[in-house]
Order: structure tokens, then C-alpha cells, then sequence
């Protein structure tokens, strides 16, 4: 099945539940001394697409002559990416073009100032949107009244990275690799018990993406609608028990409780059997492993459907000059199109949103020929649900409350019904 018609099969579903969650032409040739400057923010480190970045930057650059593009690493994700964002609106210092993520899309519309999207194409481009994506891919970047705010950028999903030779040291076939959550257990204790390494770990950033999953894949949910109001709903026995599994696997040393820094170089040192996180790590795991990567679907639980949140991000405009605001949309343009697509997609992972990608005999075709691992991506793509998304002013302290109570649970400092029940509770406070 062609990549885009997945796509926009898969977001059928996801975008239904509302409450979860070309290139460019070159320069006009001004000269170097007018040239109209504009920052770009983004949450790619150099291990997860930061060189990509630069490359895609000077390329700009390079054949814009009348526009320079300066870009900036935001730490912590989307989370440290927002609060910077903020803060730099709060002081009149904005960039022009940011990396937004999909949790954050409730957020960025009730309290950022941003510039509509669909105001520039249609001053500039009259159709592009319409043009160049499907209309469930382009939802992924809408409020649940069907606002445009941004355009979808990077789509992810979680995968299952597996270390092949810890798999053989401890007597595991990784040609026959853990499909639901208790064989994951099962062989992570294997892998602690024959080799002394740790057999699991999941992804600890600034968010809860990859612990959605997991809650979701059990039957639980995130959030859920009550007389018209947004509530926690991640205190559920589906949710304990998901999380309880991975507080179970830290306690007993097959599972890795730890940063990603530490849990993703143990990974590529060949000291974890395996790791969950975004297949947006796939291009940095298979350039920086002494061994051969493989990712697999993400994993179920026994007798339940798999679900997927569609990670990754959107584009957003803020600048507010409008030689800017041109400016932004040229090097938005220039990101989305195809060549600049393949080339983000192929140094990070990330599935692209544009139409045709897919084509038959095209650049981003020939890499899912040759890669099994996106393939395995790319087959989860009909179990996808949308990214949980807190509305409201107090969007990103409830975000925290989250991840903080994934340490206090991965810690053992309480059990994960108890510390669930009672973030559940702080969150409803905040909502």
C-alpha cells in the first residue's frame, strides 16, 4: 500500500477522536546586504537529525540569496522547545519557523501567538495545501474545529529496536523477536540472567508518548470528554498494569530505568537487548551500533489491539514582519518538498507527510525498498491514535505532572495504580 494512501487510511480513524490527543524557487536575487534574516527552532540533537538540519539550512541558504536562515536547538523536546517559545514571544524576540509537536497543538492554539498557515498560501501559494497533502495528513496539524495552525512535518511511531547478537549470546532467536508485551518481559529477564546486561529500556523524554502507547495498547486511555470538559484518564487498571509491567522489569534489573543519553548508548554499545522509542532514531541506530539493528512493530499485549500515537511534528509560523513572514513560507516550502523531505527522512527516520513520496521509481522509495526497518514502521501505520494533547492554560503543567510521575513510578517509590490515581486527580485540578 502506497505510503500516502496509509497514511490517510490510518488518520481516519485517529483524527475522528477529537479530544486525543516542490522545492522552492530559488532567491529573487536581492543582494547580500538586504537579505532577510529568520530563525528556525527545532528539537533535532546531532544524534536524532541535527546534521540533517544543518545541511537542509545551508542548502537554503545557498540557493536563497535574499534570505538567511540561522537555526537553533531547543533541549528537552517539545516540552523545553514550547516553554522557550514562550518565553521569547513574552519578549518580542520570536523565530519565524518552529518545530511543534503534536502534543502540543491544543496548547500552541490556546496560547500562542502564532501566524495562520493557511493566511500565507493563500497570499503566496493559493492551493499548496490542497496540492501537496492529503486532507487526513493535513488534520494532524488542525484543532478539533478544524483549524489549520501549522503543517505536518515528521510522522513517527514507536518501534521495538532489538540488539540481534545479545539476543544469540543469551539464547533468544532474534529472527523470532518478543511480539506482545509478556514475551518482552520474558526475554528481557533472559537477556539480565545469561549476559548481565539489561534486557529492555523505554524511551524517557520530556514526554509521554512512548508510555501512551503502552497504556493504550493495554485498553486504557489518556484522556477522555465528561459533560464537555477535557479529564485524565490514565488512572485506569489498564494503565497501572502497562506501567506497572515496565516498574516490574526496572525492579528485577532486566529493565533500564535511566536517561535517554545513558539508555539509548547503551543500546548502540551493545549493552541493553532492546529499546523502545521512535523509529525517528532508526538513521542514528544504524550509523552508530556495532551491530546490526533490526526494529520491529511495536509490541502487544496478549489478546488486545495494538495503538500507536502518531508522534513527530508540525511546522509553525510566528513571525510577524511580513518580508518575514515570505520568508518563512519559502523555507517552509523548501522543508516540505520532496528532496528536502527524503533527506530529513533518510538522516532521521521520520515518515514524511507529502503526497507521492512513495512513487514508483522516486528517492524515498527506493530507502523503504531497501530497509526493512521502515517497512516494519510503516506496517503499524493503521493502528494509529492521535497524540494526546492537554488544552488550556495550564497545558504544560499537566504535561509535567506526567512525567514526573513516570519516575516516582519507575523508581518504586509507589505502585503505579497509586501514583496514577493521584496525578490523575492533580490534572483534573489543572484542567
Amino acid at each position: 500500500m502506497k505510503l500516502s494512501k496509509t497514511l490517510a487510511l490510518a488518520l481516519a480513524g485517529v483524527l475522528s477522536l477529537g479530544i486525543m490527543g516542490c522545492g522552492s524557487q530559488a532567491g529573487t536575487g536581492g543582494s547580500a546586504d538586504k537579505k532577510v534574516k529568520i530563525e528556525y527552532w527545532h528539537v533535532a540533537a546531532e544524534n536524532f537529525g541535527g546534521q540533517t538540519v544543518k545541511q537542509l539550512v545551508e542548502e537554503f541558504n545557498k540557493s536563497h540569496p535574499d534570505i538567511e536562515v540561522t537555526e537553533k536547538y531547543n533541549p528537552d523536546m517539545y516540552k523545553g522547545l514550547t516553554q522557550n517559545l514562550q518565553a521569547a514571544l513574552a519578549s518580542g524576540k520570536n523565530p519565524d519557523v518552529v518545530q511543534m509537536g503534536y502534543s502540543y497543538l491544543n496548547y500552541a492554539n490556546d496560547n500562542l501567538k502564532y501566524t495562520d498557515i493557511n493566511e500565507l498560501a493563500n497570499k503566496y501559494d493559493k492551493g499548496y495545501l490542497q496540492e501537496n497533502f492529503l486532507p487526513n495528513v493535513l488534520a494532524l496539524a488542525q484543532t478539533e474545529s478544524g483549524k489549520q495552525i501549522g503543517l505536518p512535518y515528521s510522522v513517527s511511531v514507536p518501534v521495538l529496536y532489538i540488539n540481534p547478537d545479545l539476543f544469540q549470546k543469551a539464547g533468544l532467536d532474534p529472527n523470532n523477536p518478543p511480539k506482545t508485551w509478556s514475551e518482552v518481559a520474558k526475554d528481557a529477564a533472559i537477556i539480565k540472567e545469561k549476559t548481565g546486561d539489561p534486557g529492555f529500556f523505554m524511551q524517557e523524554y520530556a514526554d509521554n508518548w512512548a508510555q501512551q502507547a503502552l497504556i493504550e495498547s493495554n485498553g486504557g486511555q489518556m484522556l477522555k470528554k465528561e459533560n464537555g470538559k477535557v479529564r485524565a484518564a490514565f488512572d485506569s487498571p489498564e494503565a497501572a498494569q502497562a506501567y506497572q509491567l515496565l516498574a516490574d522489569m526496572v525492579k528485577n534489573g532486566s529493565g533500564l530505568h535511566a536517561t535517554n543519553e545513558e539508555g539509548f548508548q547503551a543500546f548502540i554499545s551493545g549493552k541493553v537487548g532492546m529499546v523502545c522509542t521512535t523509529i525517528g532514531k532508526r538513521a542514528n541506530f544504524e550509523k552508530s551500533a556495532n551491530f546490526k539493528v533490526i526494529a520491529e512493530p511495536f509490541p502487544v499485549f496478549d489478546g488486545k489491539a495494538r495503538k500507536v500515537p502518531a508522534g513527530g511534528n508540525f511546522l509553525m509560523c510566528f513571525s510577524k514582519d511580513p518580508a518575514k513572514q515570505k520568508a518563512a513560507w519559502e523555507f517552509i516550502k523548501f522543508l516540505e518538498s520532496k528532496e528536502a523531505l527524503t533527506k530529513w527522512s533518510t538522516g532521521t527516520g521520520y515518515l514524511p507527510p507529502r503526497k507521492g513520496m512513495d512513487a514508483e521509481g522516486s528517492a524515498f522509495k527506493k530507502v523503504i525498498d531497501g530497509n526493512k526497518n521502515i517497512q516494519n514502521a510503516l506496517s503499524t501505520m493503521p493502528d494509529l491514535v492521535k497524540w494526546a494533547s492537554f488544552p488550556g492554560a495550564n497545558g504544560l503543567k499537566a504535561e509535567q505532572l506526567l512525567i514526573d510521575v513516570r519516575d516516582v513510578i519507575l523508581s518504586g517509590k509507589e505502585s503505579a495504580a497509586d501514583a496514577l490515581k493521584e496525578t490523575a486527580e492533580k490534572v483534573n485540578a489543572l484542567l
